[in-house]
C-alpha cells in the first residue's frame, strides 16, 4: 500500500469516469478503472457509477485485486425537513451497504439549494439558494441525525463541502461545524473543493483537523477557474471547462498541506482526484504524476527535518 506520511493513499475513479460531466470518460469500464488502480499500487477506491452494483461481484472484483472500497457519496437533503424521514431511511440503507464493503467512513454532501442535485430545482435557474436560518437548523439536524445512523454501523459521517452547493464556503464549513455535533458529523476535507470556494486550503485544515474523518487531494487551474468565473459559468461549466486536475499540475501548494498532515500523524485514507476529461488528461498516467509529486513533497519534508 503506498502511503504518503502515515496516511493511506487512494484514488477516485471519478478520474476515469465524470460522476457530474457524464460524458467523460463514458465508456471505460470498471475492469481497467480497477487494473488500473492495482497496477498504480493503491488500495484504496470509493464507489463509481460504472463499478458492480452486486454486491458479491463488487467483493470479488475489489478483493482479487487488492482493493478496498473506503466510501460512497451519498447526497442527503435534509435542510428541508419535510424530506428527513425519506433522507434518513435511504441513509441507513447507503450505511448498510458500505458497512458490509468493510468501509469506514460516508462521504456526505448536503444538496438543497443546489443547481445539479436539488431535485426540486428547474433547468432554467442560474443560481445556488443559500440556506436561511430554518434550513441551516433543519440541515445540521438531519446530519446529527444521520451521523448517529453512521455511528451504529461502526462508521463516521464525513461531510464534503463541495462547489456548487450551499457548504460551499469557508464561513459555509464553518457554521456547519459549528451547529453540528462533532461526535456524528466529521469533515471530508477536500483541498480542491476548499480552494474552489474562496478558502484557503491549509488554513482550512490548520482550523478544522480535529474534525478531519477523510480525504480527497484535488488541484485547481487557476487560469481555468479565472475564465470560467468570467464567462459566470456553474460548477458542472467548471468542470467540463478543466477547473480541476490532480496534485502538482495546478496552483495549490501542497507542501505545506502534506507537511501539516504529516506533523499531526493523519493514518486515515486520502484519495487523489482530478474531475477531468480523461481523453485529454489520461487518468493513469496522471495519477503517476501525482503520487512522484507528493512522495517528492515527503521526500522534500524529511531532508527539513
Amino acid at each position: 500500500m503506498k502511503k504518503i506520511n502515515e496516511m493511506k493513499l487512494g484514488i477516485h475513479p471519478i478520474n476515469w469516469v465524470g460522476e457530474d460531466v457524464r460524458e467523460h470518460g463514458e465508456h471505460t469500464t470498471y475492469e481497467q478503472i480497477l487494473d488500473d488502480i492495482a497496477k498504480l499500487g493503491l488500495a484504496g477506491t470509493e464507489m463509481g457509477r460504472k463499478y458492480p452494483s452486486d454486491i458479491a461481484v463488487l467483493k470479488k472484483e475489489l478483493a482479487g485485486r487488492g482493493i478496498q472500497l473506503v466510501s460512497q457519496w451519498k447526497s442527503v437533503l435534509f435542510s428541508d425537513r419535510s424530506y428527513q424521514e425519506q433522507e434518513l431511511e435511504a441513509y441507513r440503507k447507503h450505511a448498510a451497504f458500505l458497512s458490509e464493503m468493510g468501509s469506514k467512513v460516508i462521504s456526505t454532501a448536503e444538496v438543497g439549494g443546489s443547481l445539479h442535485f436539488d431535485p426540486r430545482r428547474t433547468p432554467n435557474e442560474k443560481v445556488v439558494l443559500r440556506l436561511d436560518e430554518a434550513g441551516w437548523a433543519a440541515l445540521a439536524d438531519g446530519l446529527n441525525k444521520a451521523g448517529a445512523i453512521a455511528a451504529e454501523y461502526g462508521m463516521k459521517l464525513a461531510y464534503h463541502h463541495h462547489g456548487g452547493t450551499v457548504v460551499e464556503s469557508m464561513e459555509e464549513i464553518d457554521r456547519l461545524m459549528e451547529l453540528t455535533d462533532p461526535a456524528f458529523v466529521h469533515l471530508l476535507y477536500d483541498t480542491g473543493h476548499a480552494y474552489y470556494g474562496g478558502g484557503d486550503p491549509l488554513a482550512l485544515l490548520r482550523k478544522h483537523y480535529d474534525r478531519i474523518a477523510y480525504i480527497h487531494l484535488k488541484d485547481v487551474r487557476q487560469a481555468v477557474l479565472d475564465s470560467a468565473r468570467a464567462d459566470e459559468e456553474d460548477f458542472v461549466g467548471c468542470i467540463r471547462k478543466g477547473v480541476f486536475t490532480v496534485p502538482g499540475d495546478g496552483c495549490i501548494d501542497f507542501g505545506p498541506i502534506i507537511g501539516e498532515l504529516g506533523a499531526r500523524g493523519y493514518d486515515g485514507w486520502a484519495m487523489l482526484e482530478g474531475e477531468q476529461d480523461p481523453a485529454l488528461h489520461p487518468a493513469y498516467e496522471y495519477a503517476i504524476k501525482a503520487l512522484q509529486y507528493l512522495q517528492s513533497l515527503q521526500a522534500a519534508g524529511e531532508r527539513k527535518e
